[in-house]
């Protein structure tokens, strides 16, 4: 008796065990099936505003037209010996460079401090003779604008010169060579540049604008830039200047940008110019697609994917802005939307939404009870065949 009683026991626990493992194969395999049909995507709301209506154009640093400054001395000679190179960073009065006068212009100084000289003792003579009455006052007035004129020649070579036979070319303020067109040992003309110095703020992004482009700029209009190397942030500028004419080498017209940021001369960047705002249903660039029948995004009602056909407005580094027939309480594919099809069977990772959230556990609350009871049923009955 106690034998049959216990070969009752273990049947009733084997299609009780059997029984629940067919229950929770057929519920894993029924999951597997509805992942394997649908797409894995994650989404975000739509929502209408405005982005930035931006132009895109490209350009370099270079010195402002009022940013720097080029040295020059006004006279013959020959460059002894330069301090520094191009690219260097100096402060106010250092020394850039060493230049001496060519004989000529020596010659030429020294012939205007010999004539002053002559011009004032003569203007001395004629004032002791006047003082005696022996010299007329027309005397006294000529040899006055002698003395006077002499003086004023010498004061110009002295300009021009420094007064010196060598002359030191210092910076005028602090900031950066930007070129030093000539070498050591060079003779050079008169007025000749020697070097050019960039004030620290004084450079500029100068762009390229389409000409067809330049009726949407004005000054003072917002600009973003960024290198066109390296991992570098935006920089926020304003335009500054708007040519009226073509550059003859670019055919484009060129357009300053001023930033507050110290850039690097001969640096490239990619400039956004804003030059208005677009309206439309701003959604993650990501979101739109495009295939041979157009734009498109897809939004998500229930569990089913839907593609809506709109126009792309505009772009900035995020969103684009869109215009179609969007619903508003909707939520537009971000991520997965390349392996989806109108209709297509979506589904989102736990947390995604809160709507994800509620179904998630929605969805766990209904298998648990059922696999339980599965398990129960089975054990139940094999108790109730006990005698």
């Amino acid at each position: 008796m106690k034998a049959k009683l216990l070969a009752a026991m273990v049947a009733g626990l084997s299609i009780s065990v059997a029984a629940g493992l067919w229950a929770t194969r057929s519920a894993v395999g029924a999951a597997e099936e509805e992942i394997k049909g649908s797409v894995l995507v994650e989404t975000q709301p739509v929502k209408l505003g405005t982005i930035a209506d931006t132009l895109t154009a490209y350009g370099t640093a270079a010195p402002a037209i009022n940013g720097g400054m080029t040295l020059s001395v006004q006279a013959e000679g020959r460059v002894m010996h330069i301090a520094v190179t191009p690219g260097e960073a100096v402060h106010k009065g250092q020394t850039l460079m060493e230049f001496r006068l060519s004989a000529a212009a020596s010659s030429t100084y020294e012939q205007a401090v010999t004539a002053l000289k002559a011009a004032k003792e003569e203007q001395t003579r004629i004032t002791r003779l006047l003082g005696q009455q022996l010299a007329t006052r027309d005397q006294k007035v000529i040899a006055d604008k002698a003395a006077a004129d002499a003086q004023a020649a010498l004061t110009a070579l002295e300009r021009e010169t420094g007064g010196k036979p060598q002359q030191t070319l210092v910076a005028p303020f602090d900031g950066v060579v930007a070129a030093i067109p000539v070498n050591q040992g060079d003779r050079i003309a008169a007025g000749a540049a020697l070097v050019t110095i960039t004030r620290h703020n004084g450079l500029v992004v100068t762009c390229g604008i389409e000409p067809s482009e330049v009726k949407r700029l004005k000054i003072g209009q917002a600009v973003r830039i960024k290198p066109l190397s390296g991992d570098a942030e935006v920089i926020a500028g304003k335009l500054s200047r708007i040519d009226r004419s073509l550059n003859p080498k670019t055919r484009l017209v060129d357009a300053d940008v001023v930033v507050d940021d110290e850039l690097i001369q001969g640096q490239a960047f990619r400039a956004q110019i804003e030059v208005g705002e677009l309206k439309g249903w701003i959604v993650p660039r990501d979101a739109v697609l495009d295939d041979d029948e157009g734009t498109y995004v897809f939004q998500v009602a229930g569990d089913k994917a839907k593609r809506v056909k709109v126009k792309r407005v505009g772009t900035d580094e995020e969103s684009t802005a869109v215009d179609g027939p969007l619903d508003a309480k909707l939520e537009v594919v971000t991520v997965g939307n390349y392996q989806l099809e109108d209709g297509g069977a979506v589904r989102k990772e736990a947390g995604d939404t809160q709507d994800g959230k509620a179904d998630e556990k929605g969805a766990a609350g209904e298998e648990k009870p059922a696999a339980k009871d599965e398990k129960a049923a089975p054990a139940k009955n094999g108790n109730g065949k006990q005698p």
